[in-house]
């Protein structure tokens, strides 16, 4: 390829105004002398020609093949139907019609899910999939994608190339769905209050009602037939503190696209006013200022606290009005407020008929609609007027058996214990024996039903916790905790072990014995399965797109089997265990990909017929076959694409193998020319003077 190329001798300013004046010179010479001065004029324009200096250069250059960017979207949508197969078979057919063209080297571009919820990004894959790639070389861009796609330039010049755009898109146009959609949720919620969600169900070739079911922590609250495209409102109430999983779920529509976006939850944060708590000692002994200290020191804790001071038999005659007590306000609290109270705490408390028998009746019903009571038991326990004497006895997990054990010993952890959540990995329990000081009695009892989780002298049980229907009650047989806290020996865990215990009667979510969490951290699922049983099956795992998977357990700590998985889809993952279930989402809970899934050619269109490209279905309504059109290299013309056809503009680009420059305006030859002109000039001028 030869061309010509200019390296002037002095700068290119300088050499403008050399020629300037040599213009105004030649054109006064022409006007004074007449034609004879063209000679002069072309001695100039050699001089200048000369100063130029002009070369003529040929280039060796070699062809290169264009490139085409063939992009298929691998993102959550297009895992819909069969999308992935029609993709797969579009994928095939490219790579069979690109091997019969010699000139174009196709170079294959995967889009994934994008992090965080920023959707399909097929634009960002594709300039991050040419960055080593000159735009003058591409010859032309396909994607294989259904559509759903939330990057595109609002411009063609925001593109970086000129090369035509074409979409190849899967999916079919009579698809059909039906999703639920949230409007309003509530993010917290106080315990024992209801709260309110509005949601509206959307679907395509619907049928134009569905029925909506309300579950909270997998329990099946309600359900319900709503209009489609019709907001509506559902009350829930907030059971218990911490996360309360609320799950709307849309029943499905028959062939529809996807059921993973039927489902819509709101994790609600269940907030107490405040924890309101019932103290009842018998009688003031050391450890009831442990109890008092315990209870006031959490600013959530209202607590009302009632010491029996004058029991019936030590009436000595006093008048009433000279006596600066305050009288213990039986039927109010015990009837009237009890379902106010979210525990009752027995401390050292003996029955001295203050409490009539109907009131223990109600505590113990108190109990089995959602109560709990807790008995701190000391040697009244074991006397005739122990409380597991009364009416309560039902309730209570243990029988006294009348031995009070009067020696030193340290509380122990038994293998139940262990597992548990109240009392596991307590603090100074990893040593043997634990390293918290010793207790001085213990009261001996029969443990009817419950769990042992500390054992005292003599392998005694100590502490017994007890589920009663839909309350709890847990029976401590000992009033020397508040030895742990004088520091007695060093003290102990007093604090954790009283609050633990505390929390879990009141149904702390974490302290449960037997529940089932998942958590994640990035894209890894961390499923955590608390049981009291040697072993935990594995649980199930679907995601979002409705794909089930068995995952293993494995102990990581008595009671406690975890598993980490690491997740493939965006969106809410639902996690299985018998009747526990668990939600953990990657992303966000209900991810934009899953917001509109139908495939369609309306959005890129724009951009593509911008650069001369074409949108088009592989797959039409009732068509199983999949059809990609034929690839054409258009040389010239504005359109790339026809009914049966797309097309690529080819670059001509090339790779300079060699360069030769020949120089014009030096050597003879440039002095000759500019002799012979300087000659001419003179002799014709000569002559004509003569």
């Amino acid at each position: 390829m030869l061309s010509i190329s200019f390296s002037p001798l002095i700068p290119s300013y300088a050499l403008w105004i050399v020629g300037a004046i040599a213009t105004l010179l030649a054109i006064l010479a022409i006007i004074s002398r007449g034609p004879v001065a063209i000679l002069r004029a072309i001695a100039l324009a050699l001089v200048l020609l000369a100063l130029a200096n002009p070369s003529l250069v040929q280039e060796e250059r070699e062809k290169v093949k264009d490139i085409v960017a063939v992009v298929a979207d691998r993102s959550t949508s297009q895992t819909l139907g069969d999308r992935a197969a029609m993709t797969d078979q579009v994928r095939a057919e490219l790579e069979r019609r690109f091997g019969s063209l010699a000139d174009v080297e196709p170079r294959y571009i995967q889009a994934d899910d994008s992090g965080g919820d920023e959707g399909t990004r097929l634009f960002a894959a594709l300039s991050n999939g040419l960055a080593d790639v000159p735009p003058d070389r591409l010859a032309g861009v396909i994607f294989v994608t259904d559509g759903v796609v939330h990057d595109i330039p609002p411009s063609i010049d925001a593109l970086g190339f000129r090369a035509p755009l074409h979409a190849l898109v899967t999916g079919r146009p009579d698809e059909r769905d039906r999703q639920i959609k949230l409007l309003e949720a509530p993010r917290f919620g106080i315990v024992g209050k209801e709260q309110t969600i509005r949601a509206q169900v959307m679907e395509r070739g619907g049928t134009g009602s569905a029925v909506v079911t309300l579950r909270r922590d997998g329990q099946v609250l309600s359900r319900q037939q709503v209009r489609s495209d019709t907001p509506f409102s559902l009350q829930v109430q907030i059971e218990h503190g911490g996360t309360n999983v609320v799950e709307l779920e849309v029943e499905g529509l028959p062939n529809e696209l996807t059921q993973a976006n039927n489902r819509a939850v709101v994790p609600v944060e269940g907030i107490r006013e405040k924890l309101r708590v019932l103290l009842v000692s018998g009688e003031p002994h050391a450890g009831e200022r442990t109890w008092r200290n315990l209870l006031k020191s959490d600013a959530n804790v209202d607590l009302v606290h009632f010491t029996i001071l004058r029991p019936p038999e030590k009436q000595d005659g006093t008048p009433i009005n000279e006596l600066s007590l305050i009288a213990f306000p039986t039927r109010e609290l015990f009837q009237q407020k009890i379902k106010d109270f979210d525990l009752i705490i027995f401390d050292r408390y003996a029955n001295q008929s203050i409490l009539p028998s109907s009131y223990f009746e109600n505590i113990v019903r108190y109990v089995r609609e959602g109560g709990a009571i807790l008995v701190a038991a000391g040697p009244e326990f074991a006397s005739y007027g122990s409380l597991a004497q009364t009416r309560l006895s039902p309730v209570i997990p243990g029988i006294p058996n009348g031995r009070i054990v009067e020696q030193p010993y340290k509380a122990s952890i038994t293998d139940t214990g262990n597992r548990h959540p109240v009392t596991r990995d307590l603090p100074g329990s990893e040593t043997s024996p634990p390293s918290w000081g010793e207790w001085l009695r213990i009261i001996g009892s029969d443990v009817q039903s419950g769990a042992t989780l500390m054992s005292g002298a003599n392998d005694l049980p100590l502490l017994v916790l007890r589920r009663e229907e839909k309350g709890r009650v847990a029976l401590l047989l000992s009033d020397h905790a508040w030895l742990w806290a004088r520091g007695y020996q060093d003290g102990g865990p007093h604090l954790d072990l009283l609050r633990r215990l505390a929390h879990w009667l009141m149904k702390e979510p974490a302290l449960e014995e037997e529940a089932l969490r998942a958590s994640a951290s990035g894209r890894t699922i961390r499923i955590e399965r608390q049981t009291m049983e040697d072993t935990a099956a594995p649980v199930t795992l679907v995601t979002p797109s409705g794909a089930e998977s068995s995952i293993p357990l494995t102990e990581s700590r008595p009671g406690l089997f975890t598993a980490e998985v690491e997740g493939k889809e965006l969106g809410l993952h639902t996690v299985r265990s018998g009747e526990f279930i668990a939600f953990v989402s990657i992303g966000p809970a209900n991810p934009r990909e899953l917001m509109d899934v139908f495939s369609n050619t309306e959005a890129l269109t724009p951009i593509a017929e911008a650069t001369g490209g074409s949108v088009r279905r592989v797959a039409m309504e009732g068509d199983q076959s999949i059809t990609v059109p034929r690839i054409l290299v258009v040389h010239s013309g504005s359109r790339f694409s026809g009914g049966d056809w797309i097309g690529l503009r080819p670059s001509e680009s090339a790779i300079v193998r060699g360069v030769s420059v020949f120089p014009l305006a030096l050597g003879f030859v440039g002095l000759a020319l500019l002799i012979g002109a300087t000659l001419a000039a003179w002799l014709t001028e000569g002559r004509r003077r003569a």
